[in-house]
C-alpha cells in the first residue's frame, strides 16, 4: 500500500509526524509513533483527499481491511486540527469501537466524517480560532484490543503541572470508561517511587507505563496525554499520544541547585494578559538601565522572570535566607491572601529551610551611599515644603516627556533601533529622583499615621482617609475626559450614544468627525491604555476605541448627583472630614501623639495622590519606543526580513537587531505569535510556581469558605448587578453595576466612573486600579480567585470592600 500521490487509503506504518494535512493529528502521531518502535496497532487511515472528495472510498478500505485480517477494529477520527499543541479536540470527534463487517466498517468511517460538523466540534473550533474552512477529516482503522485493563497516562500531573510526577487513571476493559468518566477509575500519582497498589494495576505494570510515558515524552519534546491499553496476554498498548495543551509553561532553567519559587508579579502593572516579546524585553532593558548607575543590574534576573510573556520574581534566596526568609509572607501580604498563604506554607518546605549568607549579591554599601543622602534630602523636602515638592514632581514628569521625543526624524533603521532603545534614558534620568520622593513621602506618610492611630482609629476609618486624594493623575484623566462629555452639545450626545466605538474610533482616525475636544485630551493622555507597560500594545492615539467606550458610558449617567465630578468632591469632603475627625479624637486621648498624627493626615493629603504620577512620567518614554520600534518594523517588512511590519512586536529588541543587521524573521515572528495568542486566550495564570511546574495554589488546603473571599481593596458596601469583563477596549457598564475583571490598571479606570463596586481576580491594595477606586470612594474587593468565572454578568451580587466579601444575593 502506498502514501504516494492520489492515494485516499494509506498504512498507519508510512505515515510520520509530518503528515497531518494528508492524514490529521492522530494517525500523524500513531505513524510516528509506530515508526519509532512503539507499541501501536496495525492499522489504515482513509485520508483526508476521501474526504475532500466527498465520497467514501469503500472498496479500499475493504481491501485495507482484508489485508489487515478483518474481525474487530477500532474506528477513530483524525481531524487535521487534532492532537495539536495548541488544541487536543479531546472528545470533539467520534471513536467507534468493536466494528466488524464491511458494511459496519464504511457507516463508521462516514459517522467519523460527519462528526468533524457536529456542534461541539464547531463551537470548540471557533473558541480555539481554528478555520472551519481549513478542517479535514482523516480516519483511523486499528485492530481492536482485547484489553485486560486500560486507561490514560499524563507525562505531567495535569492538576498541578508538575512535570516531575506522572498520572495514571486506570480500569479493567476498555479506556473508553475511563475517558469519558462513566467509572471510578483506580488514580495512581507516580513520583520519584511506585506506590503501593491496591487497584487494577500493580507495582510491575505502573513501573512500565512509566518508562513508556518517559520515552514518549522525550519522543515528541514535550508532555503527553496518552491512551493506553493492556492485553490479555499482558502486551502494553499504545492507543494515541498527544501534548497536554493545558500546563502553564515552565519557567527558564535557573542556576543553583534544589527548586526555585516564582511568584507572579505582572499583576501589580495590571498586566494579567501575557506581555509581547518586545514588551518584556523592553522591561528588561528599563530595568538594567535603572539599575546600572548602582552596580546592581544582576538581580534583574531574580526580579524580572518571563515564562512564555508573563511576569514572575524568583524569591528562593529571600526565602532561603535566615536574613529575610521571615519577611517574605508580609511581602506577599501586599499582593494578597493567597499568595501570602503560599508563602507561608513554603517556609515549612524543608526544600527552602533556611540557609547563610545574604539573599541576593548586591552592592549594598554602593547602595546605600548613593540612596541614602537622596532620602533624606528628597523626604525631608517633601515633609517640609509639600507643595513645593508637588510642583517639582510635576514640572519633571512634563521634562521626561519633552526629553522622550527625539529632536529629528532618523534617517536609518539601525538609527531607529537605537533610538528606540534610549527612549528610557530620560526616566532614568535626575528628573524621576523628584517624582519618586515626594510620592514615597506620601506612601511613608500615609503608614505612620496608622501606626499613631492604631488603637484610636479603624481601618475604615483610615482607608476614608484616601479617598478623594488631589494631585492624582488618573483621577485627572477620568475627570477631563467627564469634561469632554459635560461639554457634548445635543446633537454630538446622541452620535456618540448611538454607534458602536469602533466605528466612531475608525471615523476619529479617517478625520470625519468634528472636534468636541477629544483632540486635547488624546494629546495629553493619549500615551495610555490597558495594559500600557507593553509596547507591543496600541496605546489610545492610536486606537481610540477604549475612549468611545467610556464616553458612552458617561453618556449613560442621568443623574447628576452621581456625576464623576461631584462623587470625587463628595469623597474628598469626606476625607478632609475624617482627617480633621481623627485628629481632634486624636489629640483628646494622647495629644502627642494626636499632633504627629494630624501632620502626617494632611501630609498624607497632599502628597499620597502623586503615587500614579511616576506610572505616567513612564508611559511617555514607553509610547515613544513603541513608535520607534514600529517605524522599524515597516522598514524590516519592507526589506523582506518580516511578513508584516506589525509583527515587530513578536520579537525582541536582541532578534530585532538581528533583523536589521539582515537575518529573517519571518518564520521566528509567526511562532512567536501564535504562541503569543495562546497565552492570551489563557484564563488563569498561577500566582506562584515552582521550577518543576507545581502550581502551589493548586496544591494548597482547600478552604471551605474562601470561594468568595478576596482582599478589601476599598471600603463601603454596594449591590447590584455585575457585569464581567475581561477586556476594556470595548466595554459599557450601566451606572450603578459592579465591575468584575481579572485585573485593572489605569487605562481601565474609565470604567470606574459610572461602577458602584469593583471584584477583581488579582491585584494589590497599592496597585493603581484599587488605588483609584478608593479615591472614587468605589468600594473593592480584589485577588477573589476565579471571579470572572464564578460570577455572571448580571448576577446581582453585594460586594463588601472592608470586609474583603463578595456575596451573591438571592433571585426572585
Amino acid at each position: 500500500m502506498s502514501a504516494g500521490r492520489g492515494a485516499e487509503v494509506v498504512d498507519l506504518a508510512e505515515v510520520g509526524a509530518g503528515a497531518v494535512e494528508l492524514v490529521g493529528g492522530k494517525a500523524a502521531a500513531l505513524g510516528e509513533m509506530r515508526r519509532a518502535g512503539f507499541p501501536v496497532p496495525d492499522g489504515f487511515c482513509v485520508t483526508t483527499r476521501a474526504h475532500r472528495s466527498g465520497v467514501v472510498p469503500a472498496q479500499e478500505i475493504l481491501d485495507a481491511y482484508q489485508r489487515l485480517g478483518s474481525g474487530r477494529v477500532a474506528v477513530r477520527s483524525s481531524a487535521t486540527a487534532e492532537d495539536l499543541p495548541g488544541a487536543s479536540f479531546a472528545g470533539q470527534h467520534d471513536t467507534l469501537l468493536d466494528v466488524e463487517g464491511p458494511e459496519a466498517l464504511v457507516g463508521a468511517v462516514q459517522r467519523c466524517w460527519e462528526s468533524l460538523n457536529t456542534e461541539r466540534a464547531v463551537a470548540y473550533r471557533e473558541a480555539n480560532r481554528i478555520d472551519h474552512g481549513s478542517a479535514r477529516m482523516a480516519v483511523v482503522v486499528q485492530r481492536m484490543v482485547d484489553a485486560e485493563v486500560a486507561g490514560v497516562l499524563f507525562t505531567a500531573n495535569p492538576l498541578t503541572g508538575c512535570r516531575a510526577e506522572m498520572v495514571v487513571d486506570a480500569a479493567p476493559g476498555l479506556g473508553t470508561a475511563v475517558v469519558d468518566g462513566s467509572v471510578n477509575a483506580d488514580h495512581y500519582v507516580l513520583g520519584d517511587a511506585i506506590p503501593e497498589t491496591g487497584g487494577c494495576l500493580g507495582r510491575g505494570e505502573l513501573k512500565s507505563l512509566r518508562e513508556l510515558g518517559s520515552r514518549l515524552q522525550g519522543h515528541f519534546g514535550s508532555p503527553q496525554d496518552v491512551e493506553w491499553a493492556t492485553d490479555r496476554d499482558g502486551t502494553l498498548w499504545v492507543l494515541q499520544s498527544r501534548p497536554i495543551t493545558t500546563l502553564f509553561p515552565l519557567p527558564p532553567p535557573a542556576n543553583g541547585p534544589g527548586p526555585r519559587v516564582y511568584f507572579e508579579v505582572g499583576h501589580m502593572q495590571g498586566m494579567l494578559r501575557p506581555f509581547t516579546p518586545v514588551g518584556m524585553s523592553a522591561m528588561q532593558l528599563a530595568g538594567r538601565m535603572w539599575l546600572g548607575s548602582t552596580g546592581a543590574r544582576s538581580a534583574m534576573d531574580v526580579w524580572v522572570v518571563d515564562v512564555h510573556g508573563h511576569l514572575y520574581s524568583d524569591l528562593t534566596d529571600l526565602l532561603r535566607s535566615r536574613w529575610t526568609r521571615d519577611q517574605v509572607p508580609r511581602m506577599m501580604r501586599t499582593y494578597g491572601p493567597r499568595c501570602e498563604a503560599i508563602a507561608r506554607r513554603l517556609l515549612e518546605d524543608p526544600r527552602f529551610a533556611p540557609q547563610r549568607g545574604m539573599p541576593i549579591r548586591l552592592p549594598w554599601l554602593t547602595l546605600v551611599r548613593q540612596v541614602l543622602p537622596a532620602a533624606v534630602v528628597g523626604i525631608g523636602g517633601s515633609l517640609a515644603r509639600p507643595d513645593a515638592a508637588r510642583a517639582r514632581a510635576f514640572r519633571s514628569a512634563a521634562e521626561i516627556r519633552r526629553k522622550s521625543a527625539p529632536a529629528s526624524r532618523p534617517a536609518t533603521t539601525a538609527e531607529r533601533l537605537r533610538l528606540a532603545e534610549a527612549a528610557h534614558e530620560p526616566f532614568a534620568g535626575e528628573e524621576i529622583s523628584d517624582v519618586i520622593w515626594p510620592m514615597m513621602t506620601g506612601l511613608l506618610v500615609s503608614q505612620l499615621a496608622r501606626g499613631l492611630l492604631r488603637g484610636i482609629a479603624d481601618e475604615a476609618e483610615l482607608d476614608t482617609v484616601l479617598r478623594g486624594l488631589p494631585h492624582n493623575i488618573t483621577t485627572m484623566m477620568d475627570l477631563a475626559l467627564w469634561q469632554v462629555v459635560h461639554d457634548l452639545d445635543d446633537e454630538q450626545r446622541e452620535l456618540l450614544r448611538s454607534a458602536p466605538p469602533a466605528e466612531l474610533a475608525e471615523r476619529y482616525r479617517n478625520g470625519e468627525l468634528p472636534d468636541f475636544g477629544l483632540a486635547a485630551f488624546l494629546a495629553e493622555y493619549g500615551n495610555r491604555c490597558a495594559a500600557e507597560v507593553d509596547i507591543g500594545v496600541p496605546r489610545w492615539s492610536e486606537d481610540p476605541t477604549p475612549v468611545f467606550a467610556a464616553i458612552a458610558n458617561y453618556l449613560q449617567i442621568t443623574d447628576q448627583e452621581q456625576a464623576p465630578d461631584r462623587r470625587f468632591a463628595r469623597a474628598a469632603a469626606q476625607a478632609e472630614a475624617t482627617v480633621a475627625e481623627l485628629t481632634a479624637r486624636a489629640r483628646r486621648l494622647r495629644p502627642v501623639r494626636g499632633r504627629l498624627a494630624g501632620f502626617f493626615l494632611r501630609r498624607t493629603r497632599q502628597l499620597t495622590g502623586l503615587r500614579e504620577l511616576a506610572k505616567f512620567a513612564w508611559v511617555h518614554p514607553l509610547a515613544e519606543m513603541r513608535r520607534q520600534v514600529l517605524l522599524v518594523g515597516e522598514d524590516l517588512a519592507a526589506n523582506g526580513v518580516l511578513d508584516h511590519s506589525g509583527d515587530v512586536v513578536f520579537l525582541d529588541l536582541d532578534e530585532i537587531r538581528a533583523a536589521v543587521a539582515g537575518r529573517d524573521q519571518r518564520e521566528r515572528a509567526a511562532t512567536r505569535k501564535a504562541t503569543y495568542q495562546r497565552e492570551l486566550d489563557r484564563r488563569r495564570v498561577p500566582v506562584a510556581l515552582l521550577s518543576d511546574g507545581t502550581d502551589l495554589e493548586a496544591i494548597a488546603p482547600p478552604v471551605a469558605d474562601g470561594a468568595w473571599t478576596g482582599l478589601g481593596a476599598s471600603p463601603g458596601t454596594a449591590t447590584g448587578r455585575a457585569r464581567v469583563i475581561r477586556d476594556p477596549a470595548d466595554a459599557r457598564i450601566e451606572p450603578g453595576e459592579i465591575l468584575v475583571a481579572p485585573t485593572t490598571d489605569p487605562g481601565w479606570t474609565p470604567l470606574f466612573m459610572t461602577a458602584s463596586g469593583l471584584v477583581t481576580e488579582t491585584g494589590s491594595p497599592i496597585a493603581h486600579g484599587p488605588t483609584v477606586a478608593r479615591e472614587y470612594g468605589i468600594p473593592a474587593v480584589i485577588c477573589v480567585r476565579d471571579a470572572t468565572t464564578r460570577i455572571e454578568t448580571g448576577q446581582l451580587i453585594t460586594v463588601d470592600g472592608t470586609a474583603g466579601t463578595v456575596t451573591p444575593e438571592p433571585t426572585g
